[in-house]
């Protein structure tokens, strides 16, 4: 098998590492061409674990372009918000590699933490690598890697849902929740709403979205239902769990993901930035 073919076949979950690290399936693709230029320029036949290489290379680019992302993130217009993975129709290959999908609830909560930490929490807490193997993608020692996985173990737990949904809970809810945005039941709404959501909605500055989150069941469950009428919405698979995807009544085209906790939706990203939908 040649070098390109080995990069084929692990192409998937090399995405996977960079998108989990930035957040952005975009730059995740530029540290994929990235690796395999510089894959070009060695001599592969001496590089003795292959996955090894491109997983350090992957890593230590990915950690590069995530350093001058958070620069151009602190003026970004509004909330910023990842790239989803979006699919209707899930092919061979893409539910091969399901049980690595990193849900945007999840990469929100990177987004708050160092580099080095996300990097090590993704590569060990995600993808399972071992601290030895993590410690040589990142350049540090195996103690370095094990208390910035753990640092950010800490922060991702402090955050997760305590009774997150299975996917058939999580479509029964989304289903009631738009039910009940498309016919304006507030009641309805609040009925699934949690008493503390946030709904964030991340438009660029290239579309209308609100420039902060909205906070609590009252506030969200009308701005639901402002948006609700007249929308056009349909059930998708989004990071590896139930969303929404469609067009609201202005017409742009938005990609809904949920966070549920304890039967109840705590957490709303609606990603409008024509940008990050192509």
């Amino acid at each position: 098998m040649t070098s390109a073919d080995r990069f084929e076949a692990l192409r998937p979950r090399l995405l996977r590492i960079a998108y989990g690290q930035l957040g952005s399936l975009a730059e995740a693709e530029d540290v994929l061409q990235d690796a395999w230029l510089r894959l070009q320029r060695v001599d592969a036949d001496q590089v003795r674990d292959l996955e090894a290489w491109l997983i350090t290379t992957v890593s230590r680019l990915a950690l590069d372009a995530l350093k001058s992302a958070r620069v151009r993130r602190e003026a970004y217009v509004g909330p910023w918000l990842p790239e989803p993975i979006v699919s209707a129709d899930p092919g061979p290959e893409e539910v091969a590699v399901r049980g690595e999908d990193v849900s945007l609830a999840l990469l929100v909560v990177l987004e708050s933490l160092s580099a080095p930490e996300r990097a090590a929490f993704v590569l060990h807490d995600v993808f399972g690598y071992s601290f030895n193997e993590v410690a040589s993608a990142l350049g540090v020692s195996s103690g370095a890697a094990r208390q910035q996985a753990s640092r950010a173990r800490k922060a991702v737990e402090a955050r997760r849902p305590r009774f997150p949904a299975t996917p058939a809970q999580q479509r029964e809810i989304i289903h009631a929740f738009t039910s009940a945005a498309q016919e304006g039941d507030m009641d309805a709404l609040l009925g699934v709403l949690h008493p503390d959501v946030v709904l964030t909605s991340d438009g660029g500055g290239i579309v209308n979205a609100a420039r902060k989150p909205i906070e609590g069941a009252e506030r969200v469950a009308k701005a639901i239902t402002a948006l609700g009428r007249g929308a056009e919405m349909e059930l998708v698979d989004i990071n590896g769990l139930p969303g929404l995807a469609g067009h609201g009544r202005d017409g742009i085209h938005s990609v809904v993901s949920f966070t549920v906790d304890a039967g109840r939706i705590t957490r709303i990203d609606f990603q409008r930035n024509p940008e990050k939908l192509r």
